[in-house]
């Protein structure tokens, strides 16, 4: 009889896979993703980075209705703004980590402020990853990968992929959303043109 182990690859090997590939390592296709944030032009344009590598998108615009969903929904992965009305992402990182029911969910907090102590503090309450606005799609993507690679998110596979096309007036849509999100604040001060 062989002592042949079937286990999970390790960190390092899933790495090393990826390596040389010249792919980026994908959650499954299909996966939904919350996105919670009050700026209607941080969830428009991360939703549109989401769709366009085929996860579907769930939207959250403050605290109370994000915890909601997570618990209805059952996202794969959560967008976190930090700075929010009412419930502050503080907040909702700590309910959803102390219930059975979302503990287990990735979770990246998003926020303009890349201060250490913040960092630290979303890391000590159960964060996953942290993301500074502005952010552009490798930034997004790269985190989605991060998670792959660490195992706290299914891989896309070719069994998993999706080859859904894109209806044109989807895609018309989606063109006039910005490619970095930005808070509204910057966009309506002359960072973009785009407006919510």
């Amino acid at each position: 009889m062989s002592n042949v182990s079937f286990a999970k690859p390790s960190f390092v090997q899933r790495l090393l896979n990826s390596i040389g590939s010249g792919a980026r390592p994908q959650a499954a296709a299909g996966a939904r993703v919350l996105v919670v944030d009050d700026s209607p032009t941080i969830c428009a344009v991360l939703g549109k980075m989401l769709l366009q590598d085929q996860y579907a998108v769930l939207k959250a615009s403050d605290g109370h209705s994000a915890i909601i969903m997570a618990i209805r929904e059952q996202p794969a992965l959560i967008f976190l703004d930090v700075v929010m009305p009412g419930l502050n992402g503080f907040d909702v990182l700590r309910a959803l980590r102390n219930d059975p029911r979302t503990q287990h969910i990735p979770i990246v907090m998003i926020s303009g402020n890349a201060q250490a102590t913040e960092q630290f503090y979303l890391q000590r309450f159960g964060a996953d990853d942290f993301m500074k606005k502005p952010f552009g799609r490798d930034e997004v993507y790269h985190r989605i990968g991060q998670l792959v690679l660490a195992g706290r998110l299914a891989p896309r596979s070719a069994a998993n992929a999706v080859s859904t096309p894109v209806m044109p007036a989807v895609a018309t849509a989606h063109d006039a959303i910005p490619d970095i999100a930005m808070p509204d604040a910057e966009i309506a001060h002359g960072f973009g043109d785009w407006h919510a």
